[in-house]
This record gives structure tokens, sequence and C-alpha cells, in this order.
């Protein structure tokens, strides 16, 4: 029997689980649009830059029971973020790989979801693999993210021995009122 043909953009989970599939592929990173949204203003995507992306499926045998259903997911891409130090664009490498166990039912994903530590998804007719990838990439975003070093010196805050500019003190000038002398 000739193996199915999946669509990553509309996947049968199960029947892929079952079928032990795999799919991988390259997608562009600015069709990812909540993700390139991320992006340095003046460093967006530009089309040589990709996601790269792999999913296998399994169905883990159960005693007494149905299989359980599981898709393995990895995707890497690199995305230019504004440095949080010097506010420049710094290529920022992002890679995820994530299992998720799949429940028939909310309910019983919610009890799963309850007792183990494992990411667990409501099996649907089609699950778009695109969205799960941008959601996963998006999640992996660094908090704060900036260089090693950056590549611009920036300025250097003003030091003891630096004089900062001469302003009258508001102090002695409420001073000098008080005393009845011209301010």
């Amino acid at each position: 029997m000739k193996p199915r043909v999946h669509d990553p953009l509309r996947l049968a989970v199960e029947a892929f689980a079952k079928e032990g599939g795999r799919l991988e592929g390259r997608w562009p990173l600015a069709g990812f649009e909540r993700l390139a949204e991320s992006a340095h203003a003046e460093a967006r995507p530009g089309a040589a830059d990709e996601v790269a992306w792999t999913v296998s499926g399994e169905a883990r045998p159960v005693r007494g029971g149905a299989p359980e259903l599981w898709l393995h997911v990895s995707a890497a891409a690199s995305v230019n973020l504004e440095c949080q130090r010097c506010l420049q664009p710094v290529a920022t490498p992002l890679a995820v790989q994530r299992s998720f166990r799949f429940a028939p039912d909310e309910a019983t994903a919610a009890e799963i979801d309850a007792d183990s530590e494992d990411d667990v998804l409501v099996l649907t007719r089609a699950l778009d693999l695109h969205e799960l990838v941008e959601d996963e990439l998006i999640l992996a975003l660094p908090l704060v993210p900036r260089h090693d070093a950056c590549p611009q010196p920036l300025a250097a805050p003003a030091t003891a021995e630096e004089p900062l500019a001469e302003r009258p003190n508001p102090f002695a000038a409420l001073a000098a009122l008080k005393r009845g002398e011209p301010h």
C-alpha cells in the first residue's frame, strides 16, 4: 500500500501518527507574520531567510487502551531582533524541539495536562503545522536580545572625574531668595 501524502497546512494528526509519518521542509521566514513583527524595523526577513522544520508522528501502544498519539516537531531560524543595549539588529538563532501528545477532547486533555509534564493538545481533523511552528518559535524568542559585544560603542556614562555641565543649584537659589538677595 502506498503511503498517504500529508499536507503540513492541514495535517491529519491521527493518520500521520499511526503511520509513523515524517515530513520536513523550509518555509520563508517572511510568511510567519507574527514572528516577523518581532524583527528589527531595519532588518525585516528577506527572501533568503527561511525556517527549516521537521515533524514526525508516533502512536505509542498503551496496555488495554488506544495508543497515545504524538507529534515531534523541530524548527530552526535566525531572526534579526533589536539589541536592548545598542538598539541595532542582532542576528538571533532560534531552535525548538517539542513533543506534543494529543487527546481526543478538551476534558481528557485537561486531565492529562494536570497529571503529567507532557504538552497536550486536543486532536483536531486538521492541524496547521505552519501555525504551530510559528507559535513555538515565538515562545523561543529571548526576553532581552543583545549582542555579546555591541558593534558600535555605547555612549559612556558620566563619571565623577568628568565635570557635569554647570547648573545653578536650585537650593542655593532658594537660599538667596530667603536672604532677600536678587537671583
